[in-house]
């Protein structure tokens, strides 16, 4: 019995037989792997067969909070979202924020498991723990506010929260996701998995009151948790006022601010068109996820030409790289309008921009045409057509059918080479840093088990110069398979299990981010947890991870990096002169493999390692 943090509760629903199932939830798959992310690649690697379709009824659609959402824990309403990912075929984990992920718990669970397929479109209603499946007829084809607003009518509750798919997802774009609010559980292509089983929506309403377990303790953590927020340098009197896109002057800065599909880094660095001085322009005010004193979102309003009276929550610091950086457009307020854009689309912002700038890559080296994109114009900086391949993509029409599932699947339809222009690890597309200047963010992005995902272990020591766990050379290949390992178990084991901001671990709470959850987990929960066993969780995870995508038939093979950034240096700026080579990328490898106890010619974890972390049925299950 739960005492406090979770409800204690998982709820399944089976769109194929529209029925459900309410299931305890076992206190040691909480103890093992705290909530979130952890529950959600438990599941998945249990539940979801080797081999199974990502687009299939099979495949399973798994939110999970953590134990702090739905307290006074600040910047803990979060959520994971997992499934096999339909782009890549590995693990698909997104995180997401909001309302939604704290009302999911007001309604009664720490887990809800979507699975088989509705006949007809459907969304489901759930409120304190009573279970509807209403038609979707009327909403299907609807852009995401419109099909939140129209939802909170037909129940007459306009404090409602919904997660949806846009017409990205009815449409399977395998770069579609989820979108509540005007947050988004991006990447990956979830919003398809959830396309694929017609389910258009998610609404959900509660009164369940999160418990706490030692009120002392908790209050004492708390304050310490708080006291490390406010003490930091950077989170209110910057971040809170600026948010992430902040970080497009400080990556330019040093080289790594990915432009023109990552041909131009350092050459180019539209600083003065995208930077803070001409993002504060557009500042209206900021958006807080529920719980969070820092309000790190910050609302724009596009203000000239076609685009004037466009707003958006954002964009973000991804998306000013990926509409903006990436496809070489300057103009600030075209950026604007397609981060909204890609939100009512229910498009993953920053797979579609990076598609975008391949196709226009391509379209500038001659091997896409005028006949190839129906008289677009496709040139680096042609700001309205990105936004009408935008369109296309979410609707499948035109050249945008050819896009739609992203790079690595447009390279393989194209040919020509042209999979050297597509910029993505396992067939996820890059994020906005140019590893060439940070080499264990460049590791991370070759081994996090959902492809080239920076926040699976991002490397802060690199990108903000952090000495936690200790000082780092970003352009040096030593020692970066243990700061990556160490990268990707704390973040897992402090932000994606307990679904914490990560924002909080690189500017708050670096030095300490390990017993804050153990101090935390105790007075919350009643689980105890040493500092050491809270980064286990985090082994564990990125373990049982790995393991699932061993099952898949991934390798050592697929952690590997665009060939660009292994061949060709940066032509200038702070980071001039340095990519990844093969060797160094070879070198990294071994390291991370050799910390991990994985097979170094292979990639597979031990079953000494397997056993040791208590995941021994994984070892079973890939018959080591």
């Amino acid at each position: 019995m739960y005492k406090g943090g979770y409800t204690g509760k998982i709820l399944r629903i089976d769109l194929t037989n529209q029925t459900t199932k309410e299931e305890a939830l076992p206190m040691e798959v909480a103890q093992n792997f705290i909530g979130g992310a952890g529950f959600g690649i438990k599941y998945l690697f249990d539940e979801v067969k080797g081999g199974t379709d990502p687009l299939g009824p099979d495949n399973k659609l798994i939110f999970a909070s953590g134990p702090f959402s739905g307290t006074t824990v600040p910047c803990a309403s979060r959520m994971s979202v997992t499934a096999k990912s339909p782009l890549t075929g590995a693990v698909g984990m997104a995180l997401t924020g909001g309302y939604f992920p704290v009302e999911l718990k007001f309604a009664g669970y720490d887990v809800l498991i979507i699975e088989g397929k509705a006949e007809k479109p459907t969304y489901v209603w759930i409120k304190d723990g009573k279970v509807q499946f209403r038609s979707a007829k009327k909403l299907w084809g609807m852009k995401t506010t419109d099909c939140q607003q129209i939802i909170k009518n037909e129940l007459n509750d306009q404090n409602v929260r919904i997660a949806c798919i846009g017409p990205a997802g009815e449409n399977l774009s395998k770069i579609a996701c989820i979108i509540n609010e005007l947050r988004a559980a991006g990447r990956k292509g979830l919003g398809a998995v959830m396309g694929s089983k017609n389910l258009k929506a998610i609404a959900v309403r509660g009164s369940v009151e999160v418990g706490i377990t030692d009120r002392d303790k908790f209050r004492k953590a708390r304050d310490e948790f708080a006291k490390a927020m406010k003490e930091s340098p950077v989170l209110y009197p910057q971040f809170s006022k600026l948010g992430t896109p902040m970080v497009v002057d400080h990556a330019c800065a040093i080289g790594i601010f990915p432009t023109k599909n990552f041909s131009a880094t350092g050459e180019y660095a539209p600083v003065d068109k995208i930077g803070v001085e001409a993002q504060l322009t557009r500042n209206v005010g900021s958006e807080h996820c529920y719980g969070c004193p820092v309000g790190c979102s910050q609302v724009k309003v596009a203000k000239t030409g076609a685009y004037e009276g466009i707003m958006a929550e954002g964009p973000e610091y991804e998306t000013f790289f990926s509409f903006g950086g990436e496809t070489g457009v300057d103009n600030i307020d075209a950026i604007i309008a397609a981060d909204r854009l890609a939100d009512e689309l229910g498009l993953d912002t920053i797979s579609a921009g990076v598609t975008i700038g391949f196709a226009m890559e391509l379209y500038e080296k001659g091997i896409l045409t005028d006949k190839d994109t129906g008289g677009l114009k496709l040139n680096f900086g042609n700001d309205e057509a990105m936004l009408t391949l935008l369109r296309l993509m979410a609707y499948r029409e035109g050249i945008g059918d050819l896009l739609a599932d992203g790079t690595k699947a447009a390279a393989d339809k194209i040919g020509r080479g042209t999979e050297k222009y597509a910029m993505h690890v396992k067939g996820l597309e890059l994020p906005a840093y140019d590893v060439r200047g940070a080499k264990a963010h460049g590791l991370n992005f070759a081994t996090s088990y959902t492809g080239a995902d920076h926040n699976r272990g991002y490397a802060f020591q690199e990108i903000f110069g952090i000495p936690i766990p200790y000082e780092v050379d970003r352009f040096s290949a030593d020692g970066k398979g243990k700061l990556t390992k160490w990268n990707q178990d704390v973040r897992s084991a402090t932000c994606d299990a307990p679904t914490m901001c990560a924002f909080l671990l690189d500017m708050s709470v670096p030095a300490i981010a390990t017993q804050n959850t153990a101090n935390l987990m105790e007075a919350v929960t009643g689980l105890k947890l040493s500092a050491e066993e809270v980064q286990t969780v985090g082994e564990r995870i990125n373990n049982l991870a790995r393991a699932f995508n061993v099952r898949e038939g991934f390798t050592r093979r697929d952690d590997t990096l665009p060939e660009r950034l292994m061949t060709e240096p940066l032509k200038a700026g702070a980071s001039k002169g340095n990519f990844i080579s093969k060797e160094d990328l070879k070198k990294m490898l071994d390291e991370y493999y050799t910390e991990r106890d994985w097979d170094i010619n292979t990639g597979t974890p031990t079953r000494r390692k397997l056993t040791n972390l208590g995941l021994g049925y994984a070892a079973d299950a890939l018959k080591l």
